[in-house]
């Protein structure tokens, strides 16, 4: 997921092991640092010093704290769903619950962090195209595993892909980011029957 405003786009993409553990450093400490202090008091100068490394060096890999943000909800959405060639071969209730479980478990990781990384992206309205860019990519991933699946019964797969990527990300984010956040196994099960039923009709 790339964007086009250079402010949001990281200086260098890693090509070295080395590289990418500085980069993946710099997000680690970034995480930390939006948690613990907010997006505003986030400075670059805190995260560098959080993920033991120069000021200089951070700017070689992000030109400020924007692409920083950016780069965190980028890997947060890669993870909201497991990639079709992960869940091809399961059967559907058990593909459903891998859904499920990466985005309960995404959301239940840090709580504080997802909080800061949604309200300061909704404001960069560059950010909302590659949020729908990630969108559509898992929607097509669980559609395509929905008709491999013959006890689905459902009129339209893509109108269904499209209710489980949206509910389960709306779901998994408001009942486990919640100040009375709701048991993440309790909430991966009942959602994984629900929606298992709604596609095979109960059957």
């Amino acid at each position: 997921m790339t964007s086009d405003a250079p402010h949001l786009r990281p200086r260098k993409t890693p090509r070295q092991i080395r590289a990418e553990l500085t980069r993946q450093r710099i997000l680690t400490a970034a995480a930390h640092v939006f948690a613990e202090h907010g997006y505003a008091a986030g400075t670059t100068n805190r995260i560098a010093e959080r993920a033991g490394v120069s000021i200089g060096s951070l700017y070689q890999y992000f030109p400020g704290k924007d692409a920083i943000l950016v780069a965190l909800v980028d890997e947060h959405l890669a993870r909201e769903t497991p990639s079709l060639d992960e869940i091809a071969a399961m059967p559907l209730a058990d593909g459903i619950r891998a859904v499920v479980h990466a985005a309960v478990d995404n959301h239940s990781d840090d709580p504080e962090l997802l909080s800061v990384m949604m309200q300061q992206a909704m404001h960069w309205p560059e950010i909302m195209p590659l949020m729908i860019e990630q969108q559509s990519r898992h929607t097509a991933d669980v559609r395509d595993f929905l008709a491999g699946h013959p006890e689905v019964h459902v009129a339209d797969t893509t109108v269904a892909a499209n209710l489980i990527v949206t509910t389960v990300g709306v779901v998994a984010h408001w009942l486990t980011a919640a100040p009375a956040a709701l048991d993440p196994k309790s909430l991966e099960d009942e959602m994984t029957a629900m929606l298992t039923r709604y596609l095979t009709g109960g059957h």
